[in-house]
């Protein structure tokens, strides 16, 4: 849509032109007054949609700049789960990437780009560097030639003939496959192949990605080309089988139920300072997680919880700015919501997620808070926040303690299935690191099946004499305990029962908060721990 409609809603228009801002930031961070100048708004309309996308979870504050949240992945999530393709294609990809020992990635055109859905990448000092999100130009990659294969001569019209592109993707469209030598980046060498939905449309691109450390773009060419043929067979054979059922949408941060981000409460509170229209346009992006393919006016109204005219706005809105596109069966949300942050979101790690939650935790209760991930018969601390007191407890990340004797270790280990709690419990040989640690192979078992029972797990002075820790497990989507989180003390600053009627409620309130965010940066892209 070229002609701004007369119902498009500014809020929302001004929010979602911020946040691609913040997301184009170096490392997804912009300063309010740099803000301004960029998207050519004032500034006290800057400060308003600021405060709104903080409030929702979308951008956090740190001193007067502004940094993307995980809760704004739900939106990158909305429009992966619409379409469908990394469920549905990222297992063939990975399992390609498997058999080369190379990276595999899936890209959708987004105008004159290419645009990453999906990587599957391969442990290397030398890594492939492409995220979900990320957008090359079409001109510069094995995908872009095969998209471009399809153009007529008034899209070409009006595309600059970069480096041959033209005739690059005139040979793609005579031998159906494009091949990537130096293109984009010295030494980075790629062959991709389109895929075709059951009415022969192509609908991603499927590329085997490498370096001329390794080999050369013909070498490449020559081992990928067969098996990549057959991956391809596979995913268009899935895709003709159908996807599942789209699994519903991200809750919105701080949301008060299945839809909706409680827009209303916050507009009560905040009054002037909170844009309600762009909470509720953004209901409405997250809305598209449910709906597999094309979605339905009145399908997108029930699930954001808004009138069917309000909804209607906002899908205008977000026609008008390109992330949703209008078809006969349906509205479609478009590879452009990709980037309001999610490459940038996708390359989180679980210390960048929990550090900031850290914080509101240690402001709160001035203590320490750590978390920490099992590594062996040991935990591993991979992010930490010392307290605010003169005495204090003194650990820095990539400390390694013994997990039998830490509160930590024993939520990790309750976590476990039962058979392989009792293989690790049964092959330590603990030591007494105070005249409190549990040593007996009995007595650790029932500690750490007490920690699975009540959910939570406490140490009083077996690690350290004075030192008391009580931990809370972290959870990803799936409701695996992938980390702990503690609050350690001195134990004697006050009872066991004052220390867990103060802390307890507030570990459960910042681990909740932590693995929600788990949730959403790992919906399709794992979280690394470290």
């Amino acid at each position: 849509m070229t002609t701004r409609p007369r119902e498009v809603v500014g809020p929302l228009e001004r929010g979602l032109a911020v946040l691609e801002a913040v997301a184009a930031g170096d490392g997804g961070r912009r300063g309010l007054g740099d803000l301004a100048r960029t998207t050519g708004l004032a500034r006290s309309t800057v400060d308003r949609v600021a405060t709104t996308l903080t409030v929702l979870g979308v951008l956090r504050a740190e001193g007067r700049d502004l940094l993307l949240a995980p809760g704004a992945a739900g939106l990158g999530n909305a429009y992966l789960d619409s379409c469908g393709l990394p469920a549905l294609l990222g297992p063939h990809a990975a399992a390609l990437a498997e058999l080369l020992d190379e990276a595999v990635s899936l890209a959708v055109p987004d105008g004159d780009g290419v645009r990453f859905l999906a990587q599957a990448n391969r442990r290397r000092a030398m890594a492939i560097a492409f995220r979900p999100g990320d957008l090359l130009p079409a001109s510069g990659c094995a995908p872009g030639a095969l998209f471009a294969a399809g153009w007529d001569e008034e899209r070409w019209a009006g595309h600059p003939d970069d480096a041959g592109f033209r005739a690059r993707a005139a040979r793609a469209r005579e031998r159906g496959v494009a091949v990537d030598d130096q293109l984009i980046e010295p030494g980075l060498v790629s062959v991709a192949l389109p895929v075709r939905d059951p009415a022969g449309a192509v609908v991603c691109a499927v590329s085997v990605v490498s370096h001329t450390s390794r080999r050369d773009a013909g070498a490449l060419e020559a081992l990928a080309l067969p098996p990549l043929r057959d991956t391809v067979a596979a995913m268009e054979a899935a895709l003709a089988t159908g996807p599942d059922p789209a699994p519903g949408p991200d809750p919105a941060p701080g949301s008060v139920g299945a839809a909706g981000s409680g827009a209303a409460g916050f507009k009560e509170e905040l009054g002037s300072g909170f844009l309600q229209s762009l909470a509720r346009g953004l209901d409405v992006l997250r809305a598209f997680g449910a709906v597999r393919g094309p979605a339905r006016l009145t399908d997108l109204a029930r699930l954001s919880g808004l009138p069917r005219a309000t909804a209607r706005r906002s899908l205008l809105t977000l026609c008008h700015l390109g992330y949703v596109r209008e078809d006969a069966d349906g509205f479609v949300p478009l590879p452009r919501v990709l980037a309001l942050g999610h490459a940038r979101l996708s390359a989180l790690t679980l210390p960048e997620i929990a550090t900031p939650h850290l914080v509101r935790l240690v402001r709160s209760v001035r203590e320490s808070a750590s978390v920490a991930v099992l590594d062996g018969d040991d935990i591993r601390y991979v992010a930490r926040v010392a307290g605010s007191r003169l005495l204090h407890i003194d650990i820095v990340v990539g400390t390694r303690l013994p997990a039998y004797a830490t509160s930590m270790g024993r939520v990790l280990l309750a976590a476990l299935p039962e058979a392989e709690r009792d293989a690790r419990l049964g092959r330590l040989v603990p030591e007494a690191l105070t005249p409190r640690t549990l040593t007996g192979a009995g007595e650790l078992r029932g500690a750490v099946a007490a920690t699975a029972e009540r959910g939570f797990g406490w140490v009083e002075e077996e690690l350290e004499e004075g030192l008391r820790s009580i931990a809370v497990p972290v959870r990803d989507g799936a409701g695996r305990v992938v980390a702990a989180l503690n609050v350690a003390l001195n134990a004697g600053r006050c009872s066991p029962e004052e220390s867990l009627a103060t802390l307890l409620p507030q570990l459960r309130e910042a681990s909740g908060r932590i693995s929600a965010d788990l949730a959403a940066v790992g919906r399709h892209t794992p979280v690394p721990t470290a």
